[in-house]
This record gives structure tokens, C-alpha cells and sequence, in this order.
């Protein structure tokens, strides 16, 4: 009896190792010391010496049950870029710069080529962000999780100054709502959009003319990544109140985090398009707006709260970085939380 016999590939794994590696030198920062495969992943502060008062951010998050998606599509290529999306989206929104990222994918068998698809998506949203992938774990578990499945997880550092975070204290009445468009589900609520579609093959390779793709493709569309965005704000002198990252809980969880007390947001629905998913997921599992609105996000993956004298310079900048954004609110006095409208 040996470890392969019990179900664990020891040679399989370093065939993976070797296999990701070429993705993962793609991400690399100057701030990384040291290669691939060491026990731990070393990156350099020397950055710090010219911040006032340096503050490291943090975030870390999964895929959720979107990963269902690429085993019944055996598509393994863009969950990764998911996986980072949900961790340095959550840095950005304290305005934070992501640094490095770890990832953990735990399978029933390692089979090498497809751990280094998955790598392969995560290295892609490390570039996405200027994050380094610095160290990563791939963790068989025979017996626990069948063979052709995985989970994947993250972990990401970011760096900002204390003045440059984003806090949303200073947010008052009369500042604007800014939203900047999502490319679609991203990576929550898709336990509910499982109960709407039926999940065979058949069904995700159906082409929707509302769509204008097929439904599994317009569900695994990777997760925006909203970094590089936020940065074009900052650099153009635009100070940004308060940042949400629209996960799961939608607008109305997610919204009124960024809130201090006595603030109240109100976001008007007809302020931007709802992306043709949303309306297909809707009107086919006969969901309230009040129930979309608090899963989903509804196609706005980020809303800021900005002074209304920073608005046009600040979509300037969030247009020239490559996303659409939106005015779809303003900020009232009132109880802490949304009216959608």
C-alpha cells in the first residue's frame, strides 16, 4: 500500500506545479523575492518608506456555486479570474492596491492539466489587478470530494496610505451615486439562478437572442475587476467618499456598508440598463424586484459616493480605464440605508 494507492498523486501534483508555472512568472512584480515552490511566498515593503502611514488591506473569497457551471460546461479557464476579482475588488473599495495573491484549490483528484487551466485564470485576474500570484496550495481529497470536482479559494494583500482610505464617514447629503457596469451575475446568487435554469449541458449550450450568446455563456462570464478603475479615479485628484462592492446581498446589503448614520442612499432603477441576464433570470423564475435587487447586482458591480463637483472628471476616468459608469442616485438625510426607486 502507498499514498497513490490511498488516492493521493504525490507526482501528480508536481506535474501541476510545473505546468502553472508559466502563468504564474506572467504575474510577477519587482516587490516578489524568490521563485515558485518554496513554503512560503516573500514580497518586499520597501514601498512603504514613502507613505505617511502605511496600512495593509486585505480580502479573501471563493466562487461560490457558480463553479457548478464550469464542470457542467468543462470550462476551467475563467473561474480563477472570478476567485481574484472577489478578493482585490474588495480591496480596491477601501482603496487599497493589491499587492499579492494566494490561491487554494482543493480537488477529489488532481489532474494536472486542469489545475493549470484554473491557475491559468487565476494568474489572468492577478494581471487584471497587479497583483503577484505568489504561492498557491492544490490539496487532494480522495474520499471527500468526487474526482472530477473542485473548490477554489483566495487571499489577497493590498497596500494604501490611512489618509487615501475609503471610508464613507465624510459621505453627505447631495452626493452623487456613481455605478460602473458589471459584465453580468459575477459570482453570487448563482445558488437561486441553479433553481431558475436547469442545469444539464443541453440547457447551457441554449442560445438566447436576448442574450445574444448562449445562457452557460453569458452565467460564467468571469467577474469585472474593478482595480485598475479605481486607480484612474485617485489619479485624477478625485477623492472617493465612500466605495461598495456589489456582492452577495445585493444593493441592499451591500449599499448601506459604505454608509455612515443619518445617510440614506436612493438608487433610480431606470438610471442605467439592467443587463439582459437579470431580465431573463427575472421573468423565467418569477422573481420579486425586491428579491433581484438583494441577491443581485443588478448590473452595476461597484457603486461610489462622490462629492458632485468630482462626478464628470470621475466618469472621465472611469471611462478611460476601459468601464461604463453610471449616475444612479443621490445620498439624502435619513435612516442608514437604500431606496431603490
Amino acid at each position: 500500500m502507498d499514498y497513490k494507492n490511498a488516492g493521493v498523486d504525490i507526482e501528480a501534483g508536481y506535474q501541476s506545479v510545473e505546468l502553472m508555472k508559466k502563468y504564474v512568472k506572467e504575474t510577477m512584480r519587482p516587490e516578489v523575492l524568490g521563485g515558485i515552490g518554496g513554503f512560503s511566498g516573500a514580497f518586499s515593503l520597501e514601498a512603504i518608506k514613502n507613505m505617511e502611514k502605511p496600512t495593509l488591506v486585505s480580502g479573501t473569497d471563493g466562487v461560490g456555486t457558480k463553479i457548478k457551471l464550469a464542470f457542467l460546461m468543462d470550462k476551467h479557464d475563467t473561474v480563477g479570474i472570478d476567485c481574484v476579482a472577489m478578493c482585490v475588488n474588495d480591496i480596491a473599495c477601501a482603496g487599497g492596491e493589491p499587492l499579492f495573491f494566494l490561491d487554494y484549490i482543493a480537488c477529489g483528484k488532481n489532474y494536472p492539466e486542469k489545475i493549470a487551466t484554473i491557475v491559468k485564470g487565476v494568474a489572468e485576474g492577478c494581471k487584471q489587478s497587479g497583483a503577484a500570484l505568489i504561492g498557491g496550495e492544490t490539496a487532494e481529497h480522495p474520499g471527500l470530494m468526487p474526482e472530477d470536482e473542485y473548490d477554489l479559494a483566495g487571499f489577497a494583500v493590498g497596500l494604501v496610505d490611512e489618509k487615501d482610505l475609503i471610508t464613507g464617514a465624510n459621505i453627505k447629503a447631495g452626493d452623487v451615486l456613481v455605478g460602473i457596469a458589471s459584465s453580468g451575475v459575477h459570482s453570487n446568487g448563482f445558488s437561486l439562478v441553479r433553481k431558475v435554469f436547469e442545469m444539464t449541458r443541453e440547457s447551457l449550450d441554449t442560445y438566447y437572442d436576448e442574450l445574444g450568446k448562449t445562457l452557460g455563456e453569458a452565467l460564467i462570464t468571469p467577474t469585472k475587476i474593478y482595480v485598475k478603475a479605481m486607480k484612474a479615479i485617485k489619479d485624477a485628484g478625485v477623492v472617493v467618499k465612500g466605495c461598495s462592492h456589489i456582492t452577495g446581498g445585493g444593493f441592499y446589503e451591500n449599499i448601506p456598508r459604505m454608509l455612515p448614520d443619518g445617510i440614506r442612499a436612493v438608487v433610480e432603477k431606470d438610471s442605467y440598463e439592467v443587463p439582459a441576464i437579470f431580465r431573463l433570470l427575472q421573468k423565467k423564475g418569477n422573481i420579486a424586484d425586491d428579491m433581484m435587487y438583494n441577491t443581485y447586482n443588478m448590473g452595476l458591480g461597484m457603486v461610489l459616493a462622490l462629492d458632485a463637483a468630482d462626478v464628470d472628471k470621475a466618469m472621465e476616468a472611469i471611462a478611460a480605464a476601459g468601464e461604463t459608469p453610471y449616475i444612479v442616485g443621490k445620498c439624502e438625510s435619513g435612516e442608514k440605508g437604500v431606496t431603490i426607486c
